[in-house]
């Protein structure tokens, strides 16, 4: 056995799929494989990767479907528009999507992960449907690693990568359009990279990260880095729908033609087109992002060999052990509850947000006033119009003292939409009204007369002992 192929030899199963026994990098090529799984994920994958490079361009309510607005500070989900001060509420949707995912993982095990998850989606969809095109299949692409480096495969790992590049600078200008929109971003690609740095740094270093990860990484990233198949342990049992091989069915392997062996012939077709080279025959592993091309790989062979598909299967280890599998059980309610009681604080966090903010400070240099007729005090107000469209508002006070005149509250104030306005606020006190600090309501209000937000206001000035 050569050098090459020594390092091409198929690790033992005492250590990860992607390393050698000496420790090198060992490089997966799955086989393809056809099928009403694989049919499915393709479909998918084409609807989410559309869905993600179709989002930047769809209006609604004037602006992106989702555009993160870092330097305005405004985020526009889907119409919905939040701004700086409603960051908070970033901790339930996080929360809520985290407590989702345990939910789905408990029930259907990482199908997240072979299903919608970018890293495979991209990999499985784009990169590799790339690779088996310009490569060949899974024998010729192994071939080609081991072969000296000729014209025809220096041309062919040219192309390759060339293509790698694009897509992943494809991918990255996509993401970036998320945070400037499509216009703003096409507009700084037309101009010096020195005129918008930051933008083409970070894009630069984006796309450099895409590629090295689709290009050679790959599975690494689901199998090092990724913590998700560690939790993968805590978060399933054995109710849990997963991958499966059906020992009671399979075992003994042999040929075809032995009358003393059970269904499974020993083809290893499912750690071919495994891409992350597992054998699902031991058993559900650390690895396995539930890809399902076990699956349809097997069925492909059992119809070949005239025998029953389901060899390899979704399905729970009590299922693969000829009991009932449940599905409502304490895990699966735990998460249910935790996910809806995190839906329900979001719902109700977000019907209470108002169309607009306001933001009240107190003007810089002393903090009160104090002359011969009255005690001053002295504000900016910011108001911001949460809606998408021009809005007038206008802004009253509540205080205990009915003798303080309030200065900048008389004219109504029409904001463009999502935008601000910076105004002055004055309260003065009668020196013989004032009886110390005390704490004001400013409202605003909408073009019907309702309060729509409210802010504390803390009017502060001396001891009413030194007025007299």
């Amino acid at each position: 056995m050569s050098t090459a192929q020594a390092k091409r030899h198929k690790p033992r199963r005492t250590q990860l799929t992607s390393v050698n026994d000496d420790g090198s990098r060992y490089i997966i090529h799955p086989a393809d494989t056809t099928g009403i799984f694989t049919n499915c994920r393709r479909i998918l994958a084409t609807l989410l990767i559309l869905f993600y490079a179709a989002l930047p361009w769809i209006k609604i309510g004037g602006y992106p479907a989702v555009f993160l607005d870092t330097n305005a500070m405004r985020f526009h989900f889907f119409g919905l528009t939040f701004v700086s001060h409603d960051i908070w509420l970033g901790f339930f949707l996080i929360t809520g999507l985290g407590f989702g995912l345990f939910y789905v993982t408990s029930l259907f095990g990482r199908i997240w992960c072979g299903w919608a998850c970018p890293q495979t989606v991209f990999l499985e969809h784009v990169y590799r449907r790339i690779e088996r095109w310009l490569e060949g299949d899974a024998p010729k692409r192994r071939k080609l690693d081991e072969a000296p480096w000729t014209m025809n495969k220096v041309a062919r790992r040219g192309l390759k990568h060339g293509i790698f590049l694009f897509i992943s600078a494809a991918i990255a200008h996509m993401f970036m359009a998320y945070f400037v929109s499509i216009p703003a971003l096409w507009d700084m690609m037309q101009h010096s990279p020195r005129e918008h740095w930051s933008v083409f740094l970070f894009v630069f270093v984006y796309t450099a990260l895409l590629y090295f990860n689709f290009a050679w990484f790959r599975e690494q990233l689901c199998i090092i880095i990724c913590p998700y198949g560690r939790l993968q342990s805590a978060l399933i049992d054995d109710h849990s729908v997963v991958i499966g091989y059906d020992e009671n069915r399979g075992e003994p392997r042999g040929k075809v033609s032995d009358p003393n062996a059970a269904d499974c012939i020993d083809c290893n077709r499912c750690v071919q087109v495994c891409p992350t080279g597992i054998d699902i025959r031991q058993g559900l592993q650390m690895e396995c992002v539930g890809c399902s091309n076990c699956i349809d790989a097997c069925d492909s062979i059992m119809d070949k060999v005239g025998r029953p598909r389901g060899l390899i299967r979704y399905d729970s280890f009590q299922g693969l052990a000829g009991e009932k599998t449940r599905w409502i059980r304490p895990r699966t309610i735990a998460y249910s509850i935790l996910m809806f009681i995190g839906m329900a604080v979001m719902y109700f966090s977000m019907s209470g947000l108002s169309s607009a903010s306001i933001t009240v400070w107190r003007m810089g240099g002393p903090p009160y006033h104090v002359d011969e007729s009255y005690v001053r005090n002295q504000y900016m107000v910011r108001i911001t119009n949460r809606k998408n469209q021009p809005t007038s508002f206008s802004l009253s006070m509540e205080n205990s003292h009915p003798e303080y005149i309030v200065n900048g509250i008389d004219q109504p104030l029409l904001i463009d939409g999502n935008g601000d306005s910076l105004k002055a606020l004055v309260v003065l006190a009668p020196r013989e009204s004032y009886d110390g600090e005390s704490t004001m309501l400013l409202n605003v209000l909408d073009e019907k007369g309702n309060i729509i937000a409210d802010r504390s206001v803390e009017f502060i000035g001396p001891d009413p002992a030194l007025l007299k």
